[in-house]
C-alpha cells in the first residue's frame, strides 16, 4: 500500500468487506448471485461472461463481420442476459448457491434457442410481414415467460407483476371504462408485436442495453478495476477532507464522481460509504444523517454528466438528439443538486460545531494527481470522442475502454494483468444481466403502450385531472414517476417513466428534454423516498440508523433536487436552451440564490440558528426564486437580504458552542 493509499482514511475503520456484501444482498436483489462449488461449471460461466462481454466489444468496434440487422443482435443479448440470469441467480432464498438446479437448465437450454430460433426465422418474418405463425405464437410465448421469470428473480416482482398487468390490458382493453378503453388484441397478435419484431421485448429498451448499457458498465467495471474509485477517493478527501464537517463532504464529491460512471445507487453506497459513513459518525454526525449524506449523493450521480450512469446516452438515442445537447442540459441542475447537499452539510457542521479531519493526514492534491491523475485521461477522451470527434457513442465508447486499458499501464499503481482485465470484463458482463433483463421486461410494457395508446391516454388524463393546470400537472406526474420508479434500476426506470408520463409534459407544450429530464429526476427520487429507499436503507444498513428515519433525512438533504426539475420546466434556460450568456448567468445565480434558502429552512440555519418567521421567510423566498420572472426573482432575493439583516443586526446571535 502507497503512503498516499494510508492516509486516505485515517482511523476511519471501515465497515469489513463482508458488511458490505452483505448490505448489497439486502438490499440490492442483483447481488445474490451464485458461487459454484465444480470447477468445471465455475470456468464454463466465467468463459461465457467474457464471451459476452468480448462479443459486444466486437459489435461495438465496428467488424463488418458481426454487423447484422438490429433484431438478430438484440436476440443474441438477451439470449446471453437470459442464460446468464438463471445460471447465475438462484431462484428462492433457500435455492442451492453452490450447483444450477434442474429446472434452471431447463431455462437456459430454453433461452439458447430463442436468438437461434431468431436468425432461423427471420426471412419468414420478413416474407410475412411480422404476422407469425403458429409456431411464432408457441415460441413467442415461451420467450415472454423466460423474460418475466428472469425479471422477477433478478429484480424482484415490480416489473414483471407491472408487466402482466400491461400483457392483461392489451387483452382486455376493450373493457376498460373511459379514455383508457381501446379496440382489444389477441393473444396472436400480441406476442407477434412484443417478439417478431422490434417494437417490444427487443425494442427500444434492449437495443440501449445491447449498445449504450453494456458498453459504459464494462467502462465502469475496467475503470474500477485499475483505481479510479481509490482516485476518487483520495481527492475528494485532498478538497474537502479538512474543512469543516469534511467527511460529508468527501462523501459527496466521492459518491457524486463513482456515481456518474456506475449508474448504481446501492452498489454506489456500499463501495464508498464503507469508508465514508465511519467518518461522518466518527465526527459527530447522526448515524441517521450520515447514511442521508450518502445515500442522497450515491443517488445524484446518475444525475451527474458526463455519463449520467448511461441514462445520458439512453436519453439521447430516446429524443434523437446529439449527447452533447443532454449533457448541456443536464450540467447545471446536477450541480445546484450538489449544492443544495453541500451547503446543508456546512450548514449542519456549523451549527453543530463539527470539525473536519486533520489536515497533516488527509493527502495532497498533488500527491494524488501524480499517483492516480492519469486516470482522467479515458474521461477527457471519452468527451472528445463523444462531443468533438463525430463518431457514435458506441464507437466512442468502445475507443474509450480501450484507450482506459493502455492508459491504466502507465504507472504501477494502476496497471493490470491480463487476468485483471478479463476479471473486469467478467464483472461487466454480471453488473448487465439485471439491468438487461429489467429493460428486457420493460420492453414489454413499452410494446403495449405503443400498440394500445396507453401513454397518451395516460397523458390525457394527467392533464385532465390537472386541470389545463401546469403545476398540478407537474406534481401528478411526479407522484407517477416516483411510484413507476420504486425499486427499479436507473435506466428501466426512466424508459417507463419517459414512455408513460413524459408525453403529459410535452402535450402542455413543455419541451421534449425538460420533459424527459422531469421524469428522469423523479424516477431517481425514488431510491430515496420512503417506503421504497433502497439507496437510503442500505446506508442506514451500513451506518446502523433507523432505515426510514435515514430515507426521509435524505428526503430533507435532496429536498432542492425535488425542486429542480420544477424549477427547469418553468425556466428551460435552466437546462441553457436557447439562451443568451447574460440569461444563464440570471437564472443560475437566482437558482443558486434559492438553493440557499431551501437549505437554510431545512437546517434553520444560516448565519445562525433561525426562529419558524425566518424559516417561513426562506421558504417563501426559495419558492419565489423557482419562478425566473423578474418580480419573483427580486422578492425572492428581498427575501433572502430580510433574513440576513435579521440575523447580522437584529437577533445577532450565532450559533452556540457544542458542549
Amino acid at each position: 500500500m502507497s503512503e498516499l493509499e494510508t492516509k486516505t482514511a485515517p482511523d476511519a475503520a471501515p465497515l469489513a468487506d463482508e458488511k458490505g456484501a452483505e448490505i448489497m444482498e439486502k438490499y440490492e436483489k442483483e447481488s445474490r448471485t451464485r458461487s459454484f462449488d465444480a470447477k468445471a461449471l465455475k470456468m464454463v460461466f466465467y468463459y461465457l461472461c467474457l464471451a459476452f462481454t468480448i462479443y459486444h466489444l466486437a459489435y461495438a468496434s465496428g467488424i463488418r463481420l458481426l454487423q447484422m440487422v438490429n433484431i438478430k443482435h438484440h436476440a443474441i443479448h438477451v439470449g446471453l442476459i437470459l442464460i446468464l440470469g438463471f445460471a447465475l441467480y438462484p431462484a428462492f432464498k433457500r435455492s442451492s448457491r453452490k450447483k444450477i438446479s434442474w429446472y434452471d437448465w431447463i431455462f437456459i437450454v430454453a433461452s439458447a434457442v430463442m436468438p437461434v430460433y431468431v436468425f432461423v426465422r427471420y426471412p419468414v418474418f420478413i416474407s410475412t410481414g411480422f404476422q407469425g405463425e403458429t409456431i411464432d405464437i408457441i415460441i413467442g410465448t415461451i420467450m415472454i415467460l423466460l423474460v418475466l421469470i428472469a425479471s422477477w428473480r433478478l429484480s424482484g416482482p415490480a416489473l414483471p407483476i407491472l408487466s402482466v398487468i400491461f400483457l392483461l390490458y392489451a387483452l382486455f382493453g376493450r373493457n376498460f371504462p373511459g379514455i383508457f378503453r381501446h379496440r382489444g388484441y389477441t393473444w396472436h397478435r400480441i406476442v407477434t408485436y412484443l417478439t417478431t419484431d422490434i417494437y417490444g421485448i427487443y425494442g427500444t429498451s434492449i437495443k440501449v442495453s445491447a449498445t449504450y448499457i453494456v458498453l459504459f458498465i464494462i467502462f465502469g467495471e475496467v475503470m474500477n478495476k485499475c483505481g479510479m474509485g481509490q482516485f476518487f477517493n483520495d481527492i475528494a478527501n485532498a478538497l474537502a477532507g479538512h474543512t469543516k464537517g469534511g467527511p460529508a463532504k468527501v462523501a459527496v464529491l466521492a459518491s457524486g464522481f463513482l456515481g456518474s460512471i456506475n449508474g448504481s445507487a446501492v452498489a454506489n453506497v456500499v463501495t464508498t460509504g464503507t469508508f465514508t459513513i465511519p467518518l461522518m459518525k466518527k465526527t459527530g454526525y447522526t448515524k441517521e444523517f450520515a447514511g442521508a449524506v450518502e445515500a442522497t449523493a450515491s443517488v445524484g450521480g446518475q444525475l451527474l454528466p458526463p455519463i449520467m450512469g448511461a441514462a445520458a446516452f439512453v436519453m439521447a438515442e430516446t429524443l434523437g438528439v446529439k449527447y452533447g445537447v443532454i449533457i448541456k442540459a443536464a450540467v447545471i441542475p446536477a450541480l445546484i443538486y450538489y449544492l443544495g447537499i453541500i451547503i446543508q452539510v456546512q450548514m449542519r457542521a456549523t451549527k453543530d460545531n463539527l470539525n473536519g479531519l486533520p489536515k497533516d493526514q488527509m493527502p495532497k492534491v498533488k500527491e494524488v494527481m501524480k499517483e492516480r491523475g492519469h486516470l482522467l485521461i479515458p474521461i477527457v477522451f471519452l468527451l472528445y470522442m463523444l462531443i468533438f470527434s463525430g463518431v457514435t457513442v458506441i464507437r466512442g465508447a468502445f475507443w474509450t475502454i480501450i484507450v482506459t486499458i493502455i492508459i491504466a499501464e502507465l504507472r504501477p499503481i494502476s496497471r493490470m494483468s491480463i487476468k485483471d482485465i478479463c476479471d473486469a470484463f467478467v464483472a461487466g458482463a454480471k453488473s448487465t444481466v439485471s439491468v438487461a433483463m429489467a429493460c428486457a421486461c420493460v420492453g414489454i410494457i413499452v410494446g403495449v403502450c405503443g400498440m394500445t395508446g396507453f401513454a397518451l391516454n395516460v397523458a390525457h388524463a394527467i392533464i385532465s385531472i390537472g386541470q389545463q393546470s401546469l403545476m398540478l400537472t407537474l406534481l401528478f406526474t411526479m407522484v407517477t414517476c416516483m411510484i413507476l420508479g420504486m425499486g427499479l434500476p436507473s435506466i428501466p426506470s426512466y424508459l417507463i417513466t419517459a414512455t408513460i408520463a413524459a408525453p403529459a409534459l410535452v402535450e402542455l407544450g413543455q419541451p421534449e428534454i425538460a420533459a424527459h429530464m422531469f421524469c428522469f429526476y423523479f424516477a431517481m427520487f425514488a431510491n430515496l423516498t420512503p417506503p421504497v429507499a433502497l439507496a437510503a436503507f442500505a446506508a442506514a444498513g451500513l451506518s446502523g440508523g433507523s432505515p426510514m428515519r435515514t430515507g426521509w433525512q435524505a428526503v430533507r438533504l435532496a429536498l432542492a433536487g425535488f425542486i429542480i426539475p420544477f424549477m427547469f420546466v418553468y425556466n428551460p434556460a435552466l437546462l441553457l436552451e436557447n439562451v443568451s450568456f447574460l440569461t444563464g448567468i440570471q437564472v443560475v445565480i437566482t437558482a443558486c440564490l434559492g438553493v440557499v434558502l431551501i437549505a437554510a429552512a431545512v437546517e434553520a440555519y444560516l448565519y445562525g440558528r433561525m426562529n419558524i418567521v425566518l424559516r417561513v421567510i426562506a421558504g417563501v423566498g426559495a419558492f419565489l426564486l423557482i419562478d425566473s420572472r423578474l418580480i419573483t426573482d427580486i422578492v425572492g432575493i428581498a427575501c433572502l437580504a430580510v433574513i440576513i439583516a435579521a440575523q447580522k443586526f437584529v437577533f445577532n446571535r450565532p450559533a452556540p458552542k457544542a458542549a
